[in-house]
């Protein structure tokens, strides 16, 4: 079974980076491009960043834009979403979700997800 498992959250300062993982085991992330979402307790998840399959073409919701940053190593079958600047606003539990396998197209925004991660949590205090 295709699994998809983020780390990296935690505890983090205001002001602070985190950087997420998300890799990818019994599939390969290659040819499909994977979103970065969150959701904080009581709003609606939010996607806030998304990379392509060939790792060229990224896209950021406006709230994070110019702070975070999404990249992959195909050489590790992994995703990363780097978070600097972080303010309370930011906290929540993140997940990171792989386009659908079939017709694929790798490009942002994804249409259908496949896989998706169970999710960590970042926790922005002082």
């Amino acid at each position: 079974q295709s699994q998809f498992v983020e780390s990296g959250g935690g505890l983090v300062q205001p002001g602070g980076s985190l950087r997420l993982s998300c890799v990818a085991s019994r599939f390969s992330l290659n040819l499909l491009a994977v979103t970065w979402f969150r959701q904080a307790p009581g709003k609606e998840r939010e996607e806030i960043a998304c990379i392509e399959s060939s790792g060229q073409g990224t896209t950021y919701a406006a709230s994070v834009q110019g702070r975070f940053t999404v990249s992959r190593d195909s050489t590790k079958n992994t995703v990363y979403l780097q978070m600097n600047g972080v303010t309370p606003a930011d906290a929540g539990i993140y997940r990171c979700a792989a386009e659908r396998s079939f017709l694929a197209l790798g490009a942002c925004p994804v249409r259908a997800f496949g896989t998706w991660g169970q999710g960590t949590q970042v926790t922005v205090s002082t």
